[in-house]
């Protein structure tokens, strides 16, 4: 027999496997008085702060539980154990082979989002990851493939997008209530005292006795333990983009969906070290980018890790502004010059829904079980991965990006 026969064979059993997978997967769902049974891949501060918190008090609610636990540093997996009574795993391709989990909340850095996600997929698991949907964005194509190829569910964790203020901002700027939309602004700050994303670590952590090291670092460079490194790891560009990929992709996802946005058409990041000048930090503290969109659109995002005061969050129209608050959205008048006429009435929005992992997780839960349409879908999310990507090999590269529509690639923008 043949080399490529071989293969061929290899292939159509692995693509039969997964669908097996896949089928069986919906259909216990469907059994079992529909009670959903949660994986969760990453145990730090994200998954116990909010993610544990939020789907223990859905338990009864919503029918679902948090049967499995995976993490590769022992003390959080021992924890998220002692919190669930899950069954505790070191590899998450152990936790996947696992038939009574029906979906994986993965809370992981962002350089392991996207193989979790596809080996999840493969083996029929629905999948809540965590923002940004991948570190790269071919890797986000791969996602998105493998998404409409399985025909499972897949939420991307921008819990903003339980708010109902951004798909309802769309609809009225699809109405014609700002008239052309020619720019929109929004930003994410904040403010630290010392070097920023940092904390407390623990001294006693130690490859090899209770952290795989090897595991953490997966698809990204081969390199020798660094407290740092593993603690705060969003400092560092081998498994995080910084405030692009933590921090912006909540906000740029919001304008994506309100002003209904696809791939930029060029993009540039700029910033840099300007505070925390000794920090060891690859990434920079200061970071904006601007990014133009097809249809004459302009977006800036901006933020500082050392002053929390924001700017207001706009969508700017020729005849009429959309401001987002607290509490939804109003949509005010532009003002022509030497118009004389009386001025229209405001437009006001009482946001229903909010920026909660509890409602991103029911929406989801809801898709699995009734088809209830995804806030924040695999296609969503690689929009905003598009976006945040060219922001920071912009700022890297000192160039301004450009995005090829045709073969769906970033590259240098000519002059």
């Amino acid at each position: 027999m043949s080399k490529n026969s071989i293969n061929r064979r290899s292939f159509i059993s692995s693509s039969l496997a997964s669908l097996v997978a896949i089928s069986t997967s919906k259909n216990r769902v469907l059994g079992a008085n529909n009670r959903l049974r949660i994986g969760i891949i990453g145990c730090g501060g994200l998954a116990t702060g909010s993610h544990l918190p939020s789907l223990k008090r859905m338990y009864e609610s919503d029918n679902c539980e948090i049967v499995a636990a995976c993490d590769v540093y022992q003390p959080r997996l021992d924890n998220m154990v002692k919190e669930t009574g899950a069954k505790p795993f070191k590899d998450y391709r152990a936790m996947l082979d696992q038939k009574d989990i029906d979906y994986v909340a993965i809370v992981t850095p962002e350089h392991w989002h996207a193989q979790m996600t596809l080996d999840a997929l493969d083996v029929g698991k629905h999948v809540y990851c965590e923002k940004p949907m991948t570190w790269s964005i071919d890797q986000a194509k791969k996602v998105v493939a493998k998404v409409k190829a399985t025909g499972l569910k897949m939420q991307v964790g921008v819990q903003g997008m339980s708010d109902d203020s951004y798909e309802t901002a769309q609809r009225y700027i699809k109405e014609g209530a700002l008239g052309k939309v020619v720019a929109a602004q929004i930003d994410y700050s904040r403010n630290h005292k010392k070097d920023f994303w940092t904390g407390e670590y623990d001294a006693d952590c130690k490859p090899g006795v209770n952290l795989d090291w090897n595991a953490f670092l997966g698809p990204a460079p081969k390199r020798p333990f660094e407290p740092d490194r593993f603690f705060y790891w969003r400092r560092y560009w081998d498994y995080s983009g910084g405030i692009a990929t933590d921090l912006f992709v909540h906000r740029i996802t919001r304008l994506i969906r309100a002003i209904d946005l696809k791939f930029p058409d060029k993009v540039v990041g700029t910033g840099g070290k300007n505070f925390f000048t000794e920090s060891k930090a690859e990434i920079p503290d200061t970071f904006n980018m601007m990014c133009d969109y097809p249809g004459g659109v302009n977006v800036t995002v901006i933020s500082s890790m050392a002053n929390d005061t924001p700017v207001p969050h706009l969508i700017r129209g020729h005849d009429a502004t959309l401001e987002f608050t607290r509490d939804g959205f109003v949509i005010r008048e532009q003002r022509y010059r030497r118009d004389e006429r009386p001025a229209k009435p405001d437009i006001i929005h009482k946001k229903t829904g909010a920026e909660d992992i509890l409602l991103h997780h029911r929406n989801l839960q809801n898709a699995i079980r009734n088809n209830e349409a995804l806030k924040c879908d695999s296609t969503t999310g690689y929009y905003a991965v598009v976006a945040v990507r060219l922001a920071v090999d912009s700022y890297r590269k000192r160039k301004y990006m450009a995005w090829d529509a045709q073969r769906e690639k970033g590259m240098e923008a000519k002059a």
